[in-house]
């Protein structure tokens, strides 16, 4: 089985707003798209937070839902993300450990892309499946 690239795997550009957007308008976006996340940008155009349909769940949920606040306030800051040249296990893996479905991809800085569990080929997940069992056996 051969290593499918982060660059194989990408096929769009990602929807980014600026941490000055609203939660509406990144529910909006979403919604727009049909995607499950939306990259955060600060004022120099690099990645500081996403948003996914879990935080906004979660800001609908806190008692004081809020549509018109910031992204700054309901994002994920500081996000884990990869390089292009990182391989598709190595992003499932990290989407397994930490319990996200979407990492965004960045070069030098910048955004590039995005992946999601389900933009790998079941022979991905098969393979992290077996590897997880090896380390649980150890």
């Amino acid at each position: 089985m051969t290593q499918r690239r982060m660059s194989e795997i990408i096929r769009r550009a990602p929807v980014t707003l600026p941490a000055t957007a609203t939660v509406r308008q990144a529910c909006a976006e979403m919604h727009r798209h049909r995607i499950g996340a939306v990259l955060v940008l600060d004022g120099d155009g690099h990645l500081c937070g996403i948003f996914t349909g879990r935080d906004a769940v979660r800001t609908l949920a806190s008692g004081k839902p809020d549509a018109d606040a910031p992204l700054a306030r309901a994002m994920t800051a500081d996000p884990v993300h990869m390089a292009p040249g990182s391989t598709a296990i190595h992003a499932l893996r990290l989407m397994q450990d930490g319990g996200f479905r979407h990492v965004p991809i960045c070069d030098q800085g910048r955004v590039v892309g995005i992946v999601s569990q389900g933009d790998f080929r079941g022979e991905e997940h098969a393979r992290l499946d077996i590897e997880t069992g090896i380390w649980e056996r150890l």
